[in-house]
């Protein structure tokens, strides 16, 4: 059964297994991060509305080209619950890992977001359904999304406990 965060007009569903950090959310930096048992985390950033979804998305790249020298990105572009969502896909290499990022942004009437998930390729690999399932539950809440996050979570489980 999925865990629901519900606080300051941000609402999705993760794994309850999932540890919830909400320390920058409480200081005022308006981010909520999740962290997965394997080392993978999903970050929501939430700003003022009217901000430019290109704007935060270049900003983001910026600080990762700054922190990981051989960065490779993808730009991506969809419609999730009717919203336009724009991003990038990011490969990089940390301790000697590779590791794989998704930049993804979103505007409302609230607010403008940006989510960042990330990991080393082969934990990514197994929760990229889980991080799926978490935007959907984001920018299209249905009982759909819950069964989604719930089933890709329990079948990232089976691969991460074998």
């Amino acid at each position: 059964m999925p865990a629901v965060y519900d606080k300051l007009g941000i609402r999705f569903l993760y794994p309850e297994n999932w540890q919830l950090d909400e320390t920058d959310m409480i200081e005022g930096n308006n981010s909520v991060t999740v962290y997965g048992p394997d080392g993978t985390f999903w970050t929501i950033l939430a700003h003022p509305a009217g901000l430019e979804q290109q704007d935060l998305i270049e900003a983001a790249l910026e600080a990762m080209h700054e922190e990981y020298t051989d960065l490779d990105e993808e730009p991506y572009h969809d419609v999730v619950g009717g919203k336009e969502v724009w991003g990038a896909d990011l490969n990089f290499y940390c301790l000697d890992l590779t590791n794989t990022a998704w930049l993804r942004s979103y505007a409302t009437d609230e607010g403008t977001y940006l989510v960042l998930c990330q990991g080393e390729d082969r934990a990514f690999e197994r929760v990229a359904g889980v991080f799926d399932g978490m935007l959907q539950s984001l920018l299209a809440p249905s009982a759909e999304c819950k069964k989604l996050v719930d089933d890709a979570a329990q079948m990232a489980g089976e691969v991460i406990d074998e």
